[in-house]
């Protein structure tokens, strides 16, 4: 089987995630109707965001034959952990540059990856805030020649068309779409097509964001005329991959109540600020709510 073939098998044809209809009191409550568009169930091992994030970054590394593809993540990135599923099925080799000390690569994140084939080199934190420096990245060119060179979480330009193909799944119109939100390219990318109709409103799984919205305007620069979203910023939690222990017996109850998989770093945090800000009248009774699971439950494993 080619390269292109094994991307076709894996994006084409496309199947639309799951979208089912939530229940729960507060809901009924606050007369508000909330569906979840299950991208946690895209693909047994390239979850969610992931998956359409890394599409067309996957058939550009194949179009332009690159010796493999090179990115950034901490010891539990969902976005190494797909990279390396991804380019396994595809032949393509894959290095990691870890955030992290070596004894990490024996965590189930990295374990994984390493079995898929990815390569893992280890950097400290103050080498690893760099990721973004022309320098740095220039010697990394030139150490691994060849290798496409993606961001942390995969958030360029490339992955905004993937993600934004998710509106042409929507089963109803609603009136808000609401997602967490770390790096922005998820945001980006259904900003990029957003129906006129639809809000899209983002919960901050990490704290000190001033930068998140000039990341998402970087990312979309026509972000910065569209009044049609904004980011919510006071649900952190503490931090990236950080929640308070009453926070997640929170998340976990609202998990079985909702009957759907949560986790404490992602779509856990996000759907917990959404019902905190139902609860405080955010919300106009009637609106049509739709949240993105935006999967990365594998990341939950020992990473809190």
């Amino acid at each position: 089987m080619s390269e292109f073939s094994a991307w076709k098998k894996l994006y084409q044809p496309q199947r639309p995630s799951p979208q089912q209809r939530l229940f729960h009191p507060l809901l009924e409550q606050h007369a508000l109707a909330l569906w979840i568009k299950r991208d946690d169930q895209l693909h047994p091992r390239i979850s969610g965001n992931k998956w359409r994030k890394l599409k067309y970054i996957l058939r550009q590394a194949l179009s332009e034959q690159a010796s493999g593809v090179l990115s950034f993540g901490g010891a539990y990135s969902n976005h190494l952990h797909a990279l390396a599923a991804a380019g396994h099925e595809l032949s393509l080799p894959t290095l990691g540059i870890v955030r992290g000390e070596p004894h990490s690569r024996h965590n189930p994140t990295l374990g994984d990856a390493r079995r898929w084939g990815m390569a893992l080199e280890f950097v400290d934190r103050q080498q690893y805030r760099r990721r973004q420096e022309p320098a740095w990245l220039n010697e990394l060119a030139r150490r691994y020649p060849g290798f496409l060179i993606v961001p942390e979480g995969g958030s360029c330009p490339q992955a905004l068309p993937g993600v934004a193909e998710l509106w042409q799944e929507l089963s109803q119109e609603v009136d808000e779409v609401i997602l967490p939100v770390a790096s922005g390219g998820t945001l980006a990318g259904l900003l990029s097509a957003r129906p006129a109709t639809t809000r899209v409103r983002g919960y901050a799984v990490l704290k000190g964001t001033s930068w998140l919205a000039e990341e998402v305007c970087r990312l979309y620069p026509a972000a910065g005329q569209d009044p049609g979203w904004q980011l919510e910023l006071d649900h952190h939690g503490g931090g990236y991959a950080r929640c308070p222990v009453a926070d997640q017996a929170t998340i976990a109850e609202l998990a079985e109540q909702l009957g759907i998989p949560l986790e404490p770093i992602y779509s856990g945090k996000a759907m917990l600020g959404l019902f905190r800000d139902i609860e405080a009248g955010l919300y106009p009774a009637g609106s049509r709510l739709l949240f993105l699971h935006t999967g990365g439950l594998q990341g939950a494993r020992g990473a809190l």
